[in-house]
């Protein structure tokens, strides 16, 4: 299981909460970008972009190499494994409940048919 701090996580789910930067990060799976390539799909400056690549740094979901002035980013895939993790202990309690809630439904629906 990959662990983050509650900070780090907290700016993950910060960083993802924004369908901007969700898109964003779906053109990095595909492989790297430049800012520019990353800002192409949403008409925006280079500097709104930046914005948003910023807090994907911040929580960690990407890197950036700067070569001359081409920025480069990359996916980094780790925190989204540690927010998944958090998740899926969520995921298992709401399972958990609805079964339960199925069982009791399924109960009251046999005594009502005797």
């Amino acid at each position: 299981m990959v662990e983050l701090n509650t900070e780090k996580l907290d700016a993950v789910f910060n960083a993802l909460g924004d369908p901007t930067r969700r898109q964003m990060l779906r053109l990095l799976a595909d492989g790297e970008r430049t800012i520019g390539e990353l800002a192409a799909p949403f008409d925006m400056s280079f500097a709104g972009a930046s914005k948003h690549v910023k807090a994907l740094e911040n929580a960690g979901l990407i890197s950036r190499i700067v070569q001359g002035r081409t920025h480069l980013c990359t996916l980094e895939a780790a925190p989204l494994a540690a927010a998944e993790d958090w998740l899926r202990f969520y995921q298992s309690f709401w399972t958990d409940r609805l079964d339960a809630l199925e069982h009791e439904l399924e109960s009251a629906n046999r005594k009502r048919r005797k």
